[in-house]
């Protein structure tokens, strides 16, 4: 007697499926020093290697400890590299690149130290240690913004100042862990670079992504301010381009707007009307231009009433004001008026000698 074939439920297919691959997959394993037996993988029973192979990478790894213990951390970290460029796919690979990073890292060589813990981030991302060697990355970028210097000739000789290099490895941890602490402290560090080598608009540009990206940072009133100090270092005076005062005079508002208790206001409100300062003399060049080189009385007036508008409570402004009595007059035909005497100051008497 033959039974009909009946299709199990999808769930229980799916459920079953799930149990086999879960049963079938290998125990994730720790790799563990012990100074007795040396490197041991526990937790489970795969290293990713076998036979020779694994044998091979175990002695390697443990000749490296040993030279590690030793002292001798030039001959650890190259045997530990041997391990991660012939065993890649094995356990042993990311704590091979680890500790040679490290090693190298204790003997100042920073280069070779960024680039093995970057290894170790590119190739295993899941990483238990992440965000410990984003941390050790971030100060190597740091101790070479700083003036620190890479030492070269198999660790023996210090080399030249790199900050240049300090940038693109900020630029580096941005990028491998954008969410993460140091990435707005990076980015401060970029701008702080740029303006060491008077590369303003890369400054500038470091300090937009901050405040654009993280704007809840503690790091971003900061930025707002030193946004509107870089726009103002580019201004050159009242009779060139503007474009940069204005900038300025906008971040140094939005700071003022958006933190009225940081204690640097006082410094945003110098900025602030320095700028003002510059943008109503800019209009006054304008203004004069037309008034005295054209007798283009329209011109002058609207020009002087944007000098009054871009900073009212002013020196500039006041001037502006006299200048629109001149301007009136003028074109009235009449007479100019003098200008008035400021109150409270006295006429000097004129003594004449007979």
């Amino acid at each position: 007697m033959r039974f009909p074939f009946v299709r199990p439920p999808a769930v229980l297919v799916f459920a079953a499926a799930g149990l086999f691959l879960l049963l079938s997959a290998p125990v994730r394993a720790d790799l563990v020093w012990n100074p007795k037996t040396g490197w041991n993988i526990e937790g489970g029973a795969l290293s990713g290697l076998t036979g020779d192979e694994g044998r091979n990478a175990l002695d390697l790894m443990n000749k490296a400890r040993a030279a590690e213990e030793a002292g001798s951390l030039r001959h650890a970290a190259k045997t530990y590299e041997k391990v991660a460029s012939k065993y890649p796919n094995s356990i042993y690979s990311p704590e091979a690149l680890y500790r040679a990073a490290r090693a190298f890292l204790a003997r100042k060589e920073y280069f070779h130290a960024f680039d093995d813990f970057q290894g170790v981030l590119s190739r295993y991302p899941n990483t238990k240690r992440f965000n410990e060697i984003i941390g050790e990355q971030y100060r190597i970028a740091s101790a070479l913004l700083d003036g620190a210097r890479n030492r070269i000739l198999w660790g023996t000789i210090p080399g030249f100042v790199n900050r240049e290099r300090a940038l693109g490895y900020f630029e580096i941890i941005i990028q491998d862990a954008p969410y993460s602490d140091y990435a707005p402290l990076a980015l401060m560090n970029i701008a702080s670079g740029h303006q060491k080598f008077s590369n303003d608009e890369d400054a500038i540009d470091a300090l937009d992504r901050m405040i654009n990206n993280y704007p809840q940072s503690l790091l971003t009133p900061d930025a707002y301010l030193r946004l509107g100090q870089a726009h103002a270092a580019l201004v050159d005076g009242p009779y060139y381009d503007q474009s940069s005062t204005r900038d300025a005079i906008t971040y140094f508002e939005d700071f003022m707007i958006l933190y009225p208790g940081d204690p640097n206001v006082t410094i945003a409100e110098k900025g602030l009307g320095d700028m003002k300062t510059v943008l109503a003399q800019s209009k006054m060049k304008m203004a004069d231009f037309y008034f005295y080189k054209r007798s283009n009385f329209t011109a002058a007036r609207v020009f002087y009433n944007e000098a009054i508008t871009a900073y009212p409570d002013s020196a500039v402004a006041n001037q502006a004001k006299q200048r629109l009595v001149e301007v009136e007059a003028k074109a009235a035909g009449k007479p100019v008026p003098a200008a008035p005497t400021p109150d409270g100051e006295k006429k000097k008497k004129r003594f004449w000698l007979f």
